[in-house]
């Protein structure tokens, strides 16, 4: 456990070169006293790190030190070939770069690991697109890549949620996928702000170098947005009796059930829904397989809007029944007066016969 501690120790030192002890412990899930006891451990090792301290500080390593470890546990093999996203690297327009690199990595391993990499190729397939939604088109996604990896300011036309252009001039910091939907995190005007890379279109890249925040971290600041945004969302609360078969729909569906309680044949169940229209539509929409017990004013709501439904019905059946009499009226007309055409046509018949002779 302590020696494949210290090697994950010795390789984020490689690839960061500076790490707190902080960080380490956090990634790690042991103490800061317990990394400090490990980097005791690699200098007496004869590994050459040391501690820089002050504002920005950490451990590091030598610049001129390369570790040649190469070895990888059957655990990490999986975890590297799990992750692929052939999806998501083909919107950054990596999918032939991604697929080469892929296949010299499985070629660099030994037999043994090839066969545990293709071994966990076979049984997981990761997917990001969803079943109702389709895929979102990101067109913009390699110029904007082209520019976080140049460190160049964007300028490009986004499209707000109420489909309103306009141009705005940024400092892209990264990108974010979630699920299959794409956005770019990037400093506007001194202010973090959040993009959805669908709505970015005509991207121009400035000769101008991105200023990017030195304690900015691309990771932390996703899941803390993330979190203020679902806090920010509107909430409305409200409590059913449903029968079993839309208990089965609630949880097809993915509703937001927040509690459950059986009572006799149907069950008592709590709902969270953006607004109150929204719960409104689910009460309605199911008939008598759903009663809504509170709030009070949602359940006066559905009773309004029930009555309002067969007063509906009720002008559409009377309609029907009077087009109903109508047609059978216009039909019995029709007859009579084919039967009085037949009866004049014969008529003129017989005249014509004794005018003839």
């Amino acid at each position: 456990m302590r020696t494949q501690r210290l090697l994950s120790i010795l390789m984020q030192l490689q690839v960061n070169r500076r790490v707190t002890a902080r960080k380490l412990a956090r990634m790690l899930e042991v103490s800061e006293r317990t990394i400090l006891r490990d980097m005791d451990v690699l200098s007496t090792a004869g590994i050459p790190v040391f501690a820089e301290r002050g504002v920005g500080g950490g451990w590091s390593l030598l610049e001129e030190y390369q570790t040649k470890l190469t070895g990888l546990s059957p655990q990490e093999i999986q975890s590297l070939f799990v992750s692929r996203a052939p999806k998501l690297t083909a919107d950054l327009g990596l999918n032939q770069t991604a697929e080469a690199a892929w296949t010299k990595l499985e070629a660099a391993l030994p037999a043994s690991a090839r066969r545990q990499a293709d071994f966990t190729r076979q049984r997981v397939f990761i997917d990001t697109r969803g079943w109702r939604r389709p895929s979102e088109s990101a067109p913009s996604l390699p110029a904007l890549l082209d520019a976080l990896w140049r460190d160049r300011q964007v300028r490009f036309i986004y499209d707000s949620v109420l489909h309103e252009a306009s141009e705005r001039t940024v400092d892209p910091l990264g990108l974010v996928a979630r699920g299959s939907t794409w956005y770019l995190i990037a400093k506007r005007q001194s202010e973090l702000r959040t993009y959805r890379v669908s709505r970015i279109r005509h991207v121009e890249i400035l000769d101008i170098g991105a200023r990017r925040p030195e304690d900015f971290d691309l990771a932390n600041y996703w899941e803390r947005s993330a979190n203020e945004f679902r806090e920010k969302l509107p909430q409305y609360w409200a409590t059913f009796l449903a029968t079993p078969t839309v208990m089965r729909w609630i949880r097809y569906r993915g509703w937001r059930l927040e509690e459950e309680q059986a009572e006799g044949e149907r069950v008592r169940v709590r709902l969270r829904f953006d607004a109150e229209e929204e719960a409104l539509q689910f009460g309605v929409s199911f008939g008598t397989d759903v009663e809504i017990l509170e709030p009070a004013s949602l359940r006066a709501k559905a009773r309004d809007r029930a009555l309002g439904i067969v007063e509906l019905y009720s002008k559409a059946t009377s309609c029907s029944e009077h087009l109903a009499e109508t047609a059978e009226q216009e039909s019995r007309q029709h007859m009579d007066a084919g039967k009085v055409s037949a009866q004049s046509r014969q008529t003129w018949r017989r005249a014509g016969e004794l005018i003839n002779g």
